[in-house]
């Protein structure tokens, strides 16, 4: 039970990487912290739980990358992070496709060698289309990489992804799609990449240790007690719930996952991610969690291995929320609960739900940051 009679600086609604992060350099700073979370563990979505010395991304993937070397330098003065790097394998009706599109995929597609001739290939297909203003998804990646790696490697898994046929998607979704011509199968650009050595669950435990932390208390079913508790409210739910969606549900899409202890089977994929890109198979792709954290011979000397398939499908009220529909119609009325959140003087809203916003893991410690030093310089 939270002791209603105590008083804190702060009350952080969510375990989460924005209120572990806010938490820890609040705390540094001599505020008291009362941490509360509706889920029965910290650390939200990058909860990992160990299922025979394997760590389980409970929630999907959370691969941690970062150019800013102090965001770098942080997480890693909790915890140090391995060496691992996201390389996904793409499967297409059986085949396999290395990814992001470099010269590995343009070989295993086309057999073409030298980053001339991938060019030349691309080229070819893109001078079918005529495409000069791409106006949806589907023409801006023909327009990027050509019709034949759009039709197996793009088309049907982000109509899986999205709930959506390519045509009706924005163009900006895939903008920033990674084509290279070398042969380098590095998912992301970024200068530190790595997975925390026993899990993010360890990581947000670290960050929290010495706070006050109470699970299994959904901050709306007290929320007039729980605000009366604290000087200010640090919030990273859903901002459409915070104000009792007055305006209607903001969308998201939601994914769900098919989780299985594989005891006797040392490695099921030989990756940690392959996606499966064609239309038929209903879900995503399928997560081998130990090859997060398992390298060379650590892989035979664990005997079991776990996977994860993924299914992407539409949110509905009670799922949880966790890519938003960033369209027109959203971004509107993200704009009409934001001015209510910047009328708050008392609550502070962060993270990707409170913000309406996707963010990768890096630029939520980097808002928590700024956030700490606005509220403290």
């Amino acid at each position: 039970m939270i002791d209603m009679g105590k008083k804190y600086d702060f009350l952080i609604v969510g375990t989460g990487l924005f209120g572990a992060v806010s938490a820890y350099l609040l705390k540094k700073k001599g505020y008291s912290i009362l941490l509360i979370d509706k889920r029965d563990h910290i650390g939200g979505n990058v909860y990992t739980k160990n299922v025979k010395g394997i760590n389980v991304h409970q929630y999907g993937a959370h691969i941690f990358h970062t150019s800013n070397k102090e965001v770098w330098d942080f997480v890693n003065s909790f915890v140090e992070f391995n060496r691992y790097t996201n390389s996904p394998v793409a499967n297409y009706k059986g085949k396999l496709y290395n990814l992001p599109f470099n010269m590995n995929t343009f070989y295993q597609m086309w057999g073409v060698k030298t980053p001339e001739e991938a060019k030349a290939k691309i080229e070819e297909q893109k001078k079918e289309y005529h495409i000069e203003d791409p106006k949806n998804l589907e023409e801006q990646a023909i327009s990027l990489i050509g019709k034949d790696i759009y039709e197996a490697l793009i088309k049907g898994y982000t109509q899986k992804q999205w709930g959506r046929k390519c045509t009706e998607l924005p163009a900006f979704i895939i903008k920033r799609l990674p084509v290279r011509f070398t042969f380098d199968n590095n998912y992301f650009n970024d200068k530190y990449q790595g997975i925390p050595e026993g899990g993010y669950t360890a990581l947000i435990e670290r960050m929290i240790e010495g706070c006050e932390v109470r699970l299994g208390v959904d901050y709306f079913d007290q929320k007039d007690a729980l605000d009366a508790l604290a000087e200010r409210v640090i919030y990273t739910g859903e901002i459409d719930r915070y104000f009792n969606y007055q305006y209607g549900h903001l969308q998201y899409r939601t994914v769900s996952f098919e989780t299985e202890l594989l005891e006797g089977v040392e490695n099921y994929q030989g990756n940690a991610v392959v996606n499966y890109t064609d239309a038929e198979t209903p879900y995503t792709r399928i997560i081998e969690h130990k090859h997060f954290e398992m390298f060379g011979a650590a892989i035979s000397d664990c005997p079991d291995t776990v996977i994860s398939r993924e299914y992407s499908k539409e949110w509905q009220p009670g799922d949880e929320p966790y890519y938003p529909v960033n369209d027109d119609k959203n971004s509107e009325l993200y704009a009409k609960y934001k001015a209510l959140a910047d009328a708050q003087e008392k609550v502070i809203f962060g993270g990707r739900l409170a913000e309406y916003k996707y963010y990768d893991m890096h630029k939520v410690i980097e808002q928590a940051m700024e956030m700490v030093k606005e509220q403290c310089d």
